[in-house]
């Protein structure tokens, strides 16, 4: 049973005072080279989820003593979580080198899969992979990708929060690897540090950047590894407007215009501008080029005001989109056209995601609906080699809209 979405505190400080913690079912990278306090900060993770009476599942290729060890290094006795069996650490041996597997890929694959057995074991509410590297570095891209979604989206509908600590892309090769595992992710943590004219290497730049939700946007800060304290950052919360106290008790109904708020400007998850829209599309067409990776772009718009057969606006089709469409695909307005990237693979994907849009139309009336429908125009695009970059894409998507929605049945 899918749990809701929501936001819960991650025990990564500037994680919880920038977002307000981490989505129930996301799941995020952790990127950093060795010695940048990955496992410090999945330790805490881990110890947070217990501090909750929730369960995490720990993977781990450490011995369990060295990672208690490490833990006590910031004044956590992790034992005592895993004698609780709050925290439970799944020790997975390493990968095979290829001279001794017939198909590196498919042991690999194998791993990956393993990971869906034990979440159903445990039922956890979150998820360490402590370090994941040496477990996605296929040989075949697309194997990568088909194996690596299927396994997180099942762990995702589960209601699980993972968090996979991978290395920092030091070749083409791992930049690639790092690409897909990030079409698939929530959001990024980045740890980077450089030693100082001593040579120490105590401190370093923390850097969260949001992939999807997290409206608040991309921050970084300073951080450092204190002995019997952990990883802490010198992160301040952005200051607002202090928000009018709502009476606890209202006898008569008033304006939300009466109602102050902070006055910050409300974003809404999935939209992109159009800067930002072309940025992730031209790594989608990179992503396909290097990985045979398929996408589409659905585009919508309106009829001319004086042959529309409803009062349908804009911006209503803007929301029946969004709520329409699932938390990776990009959404983007383009002039008075719609773009929505469907990052998913899938031959049924774009008629389903008509089918919502028509079911989230804003009436009950099936008749109503097909009329209101017969207002929506679309054009959809597969990606494919002719494509170099997002220019050209979007600019194909200016093309005159032929079909109405209701013309791609369900």
């Amino acid at each position: 049973m899918k749990k809701a979405v929501q936001l819960f505190p991650s025990g990564i400080s500037i994680i919880d005072s920038a977002w307000g913690g981490l989505y129930r079912g996301g799941t995020y990278l952790l990127v950093g080279e060795r010695k940048t306090g990955k496992t410090l900060l999945s330790i805490q993770f881990a110890v947070e989820t217990a501090k909750q009476k929730e369960v995490c599942l720990f993977f781990t290729n450490t011995r369990p003593k060295d990672l208690m060890i490490q833990a006590a290094s910031i004044d956590v006795d992790l034992e005592y979580y895993m004698n609780q069996n709050l925290i439970i650490v799944v020790r997975v041996a390493p990968p095979p080198e290829p001279a001794q597997f017939g198909s590196r890929d498919d042991y690999l694959g194998e791993y990956l899969s393993d990971i869906i057995t034990v979440v159903n074991q445990y039922n956890p509410t979150r998820l360490v992979f402590d370090e994941i590297t040496p477990y996605v570095e296929f040989e075949d891209p697309i194997k990568l990708r088909e194996i690596f979604s299927n396994t997180f989206e099942q762990i995702e509908d589960l209601g699980v929060t993972s968090l996979l600590a991978i290395r920092e892309p030091a070749s083409a090769s791992t930049q690639m690897i790092f690409n897909i595992l990030n079409t698939y992710a929530t959001g990024v943590i980045q740890l980077s540090k450089k030693a100082d004219s001593n040579g120490s290497t105590k401190s370093g730049i923390i850097d969260i950047q949001p992939n999807i939700g997290h409206t608040e946007g991309r921050f970084k800060a300073h951080y450092s590894i204190e002995p019997y304290k952990g990883i802490t950052t010198d992160f301040k919360t952005p200051k607002t407007k202090e928000t009018e106290r709502i009476p606890d008790k209202i006898g008569n109904y008033i304006p939300l215009s009466e109602i102050k708020t902070s006055g910050e400007e409300i974003t809404i998850p999935n939209f992109y501008s159009l800067e930002d829209f072309k940025l992730i599309l031209n790594n989608q067409i990179a992503m396909f080029k290097t990985t045979g990776q398929v996408f589409t772009l659905v585009s919508f718009r309106l009829a001319s005001k004086e042959n529309r057969n409803s009062s349908l606006t804009i911006n209503q089709l803007k929301h029946i989109i969004r709520i329409s469409s699932e938390k990776k695909d990009k959404i983007c307005q383009v002039d008075e056209k719609i773009c929505v990237l469907l990052v998913k693979e899938d031959p049924k994907s774009i008629s389903d995601f008509i089918n919502k849009i028509k079911l989230n139309l804003p009436t009950d009336d099936p008749a109503e609906r097909e009329q209101i429908a017969s207002d929506i125009f679309f054009y959809y695009l597969k990606v494919s080699d002719s494509f170099d970059n997002a220019d050209q894409m979007l600019a194909k998507m200016h093309f005159e809209v032929k079909d109405s929605i209701n013309s791609l049945s369900s």
